[in-house]
């Protein structure tokens, strides 16, 4: 289906976004042969039909299905089949109606007012009104809510329903992500008005307008949506969406090999090495293009160890990101040098890239005040080695493996580093949202937009908010509000140019890489369309050929 606005990280979730200006994703030769089954005798495409189910792997279970609550990417996934926003970026990223038949954005850029469509109801049957939008923005912003999204909805100084399909908002100043922002997942008011959100049923059984409808949740093994018939822009040809979790992805291979799976993310391995048999090239096809996100090392910095950026800079100098992208990505990607992805408008290539230099690290950490005193092969100051553990979830091979090149680095110039690694969901409710780290390798997803004020404002560091290694900045605090307060494109590409500066001389993250995506999909599945968007913008459009179908329900 096409990419929502709301978006999910790869790790945690932003509220962003889906990324922007990536090379548009390309499918291997034989993906072509394996569509040509598709055509009749005469060459002609056949034409869809609907049946089928489709099983996808994934390493993580969801949290929580009422994507405001949600800060996993897993919930966000399946939240994005279930329901709509009133924009969405269409598959060359452009921003387009979705639950909105169209807008009207004012003069002075300060009020936009939004027509609805009149065709959408409820999965339960009830009809969409704009009742429902004015519900979920209030929802949003209710302190009561613990949603890490609420800052853009913030910005609006008015909401008004104008009549039962016509929305519009009022912002104080200008407000650059506004419109896009409006890719929020829009909530029932019939089914949520007076409750607590948090304690909601429909956090396990959700009730959306989109084109699946919430069937089973059985936690830790799959979660079902089926095709809702009477979706607006028309009947999904896939019967039946099955998400299976499974927290290994050498396991999910196998299930893949057996014909369990029919679509999964290849490790660059299993990409490169695993998948050029006679059976993959009949049975899949594979794609692959760079990923709308990027994988950091973060550093908590409330803890005194990692609190001087010289030392910051020392770690990222000592670590040597083209060696982890040869030998854990086997080259299916490139180094990271700041939050934005290569190939975006605002993307800007800072005058510090930390190229690996040891000897650099080693003088940084002296002038910080780290020697081996006392010759045990550990720099130490005060009294303390310098050693930290750093943790990542279970379930991402390539985290752990680029951890294990990391303690090396760092073993080489007098750091201990332990690793830890941790269920997915513990991870997230036990550590990350309580700060209870000292480093942690994570990623994110990159956006269309520039604005990545929910991760770096100083005033998004709370339990449970984005800003979960407590960076302080009053410059970047100024830069990330006037950039989002402009409609000038160049006005905000000098302002995030400069805050793409301070992050490279902080080091809060030291940021790793861009990897590549490396999806693998059953070759039974016709009208996969490679676009700027990724390969899922048109899921709804995809369809099984009756003779290749496999499952009934």
């Amino acid at each position: 289906m096409k990419k929502k606005v709301l978006s999910a990280l790869t790790g945690i979730v932003l509220f962003v976004l889906i990324a922007a200006c990536g090379q548009t994703p390309e499918a291997e030769t034989k993906a072509k042969t394996a569509h040509s089954s598709a055509e009749t005798p005469a060459g002609k495409i056949a034409e869809p039909v609907y049946g089928d189910t489709i099983v996808v792997g994934s390493i993580g279970d969801a949290s929580n299905l009422i994507p405001l609550l949600a800060s996993d990417s897993p919930s966000h996934q399946i939240a994005g089949y279930i329901y709509n926003g009133l924009v969405r970026y269409d598959k060359n990223l452009k921003l387009e109606g979705e639950l909105a038949e169209s807008w009207e954005i004012s003069a002075d850029g300060l009020t936009i007012t939004f027509h609805l469509r009149r065709d959408v109801h409820w999965h339960d049957g009830s009809p969409f009104t704009a009742d429902d939008v004015l519900f979920t923005y209030r929802t949003i912003i209710d302190p009561k809510t613990p949603t890490a999204y609420a800052g853009d909805f913030e910005q609006v100084k008015e909401a008004r329903v104008l009549d039962p399909y016509t929305f519009q908002v009022t912002y104080a100043v200008p407000f650059a992500p506004a419109l896009s922002s409006w890719g929020l997942a829009i909530l029932p008011k019939h089914l949520l008005e007076g409750q607590d959100i948090t304690k909601s049923p429909l956090s396990r059984q959700p009730v959306g307008t989109g084109p699946f409808c919430f069937s089973q949740w059985l936690g830790g093994e799959k979660i079902e949506l089926v095709a809702n018939h009477d979706y607006f822009e028309g009947r999904p040809y896939i019967d039946r969406y099955r998400y299976r979790i499974i927290p290994d992805t050498a396991t999910m291979f196998l299930e893949l090999k057996a014909g369990n799976l029919d679509w999964m993310g290849l490790t660059p391995i299993q990409y490169d090495r695993q998948t050029d048999g006679k059976k993959f090239a009949e049975q899949f096809n594979k794609y692959r293009y760079l990923s709308f996100s990027y994988t950091y090392l973060g550093y908590n910095l409330l803890n005194p160890l990692f609190q001087d950026k010289r030392v910051r800079q020392a770690l990222s100098y000592a670590i040597n990101k083209q060696e982890i992208i040869d030998g854990v990505l086997l080259g299916y990607g490139q180094v990271a040098t700041g939050p934005y992805k290569p190939d975006t408008w605002f993307y800007h290539v800072p005058e510090k890239t930390y190229l690996y230099d040891p000897e650099k690290a080693k003088k940084l950490l002296q002038d910080a005040g780290w020697t081996d005193r006392d010759n045990d092969g550990l720099l130490d100051k005060d009294g303390r080695p310098f050693s930290f553990t750093l943790m990542t979830n279970q379930g991402n091979a390539l985290r752990a493996q680029a951890a294990v090149i990391i303690q090396r680095r760092l073993q080489e110039i007098g750091i201990e580093m332990k690793i830890r690694i941790i269920e997915w969901s513990a991870f997230i409710n036990e550590f990350i949202d309580k700060k209870k780290f000292e480093a942690v390798i994570l990623g994110w997803t990159t956006g269309q937009d520039p604005d990545i004020y929910d991760i770096w404002h100083s005033s998004k560091t709370d339990a449970k908010e984005l800003n979960f290694i407590s960076f302080t900045n009053p410059e970047v605090d100024l830069l990330l509000e006037k950039g989002r307060h402009t409609f000038d494109q160049q006005e905000r590409q000098q302002y995030y140019a400069r805050f793409q500066e301070i992050l490279a001389e902080e080091q809060p993250y030291t940021f790793l890489y861009v990897p590549e995506s490396l999806p693998i999909i059953a070759s039974r599945f016709h009208g996969v369309e490679p676009a700027p968007a990724g390969i899922s913008h048109n899921f709804i459009k995809w369809h099984v050929p009756q003779a290749l179908q496999k499952y009934t329900q």
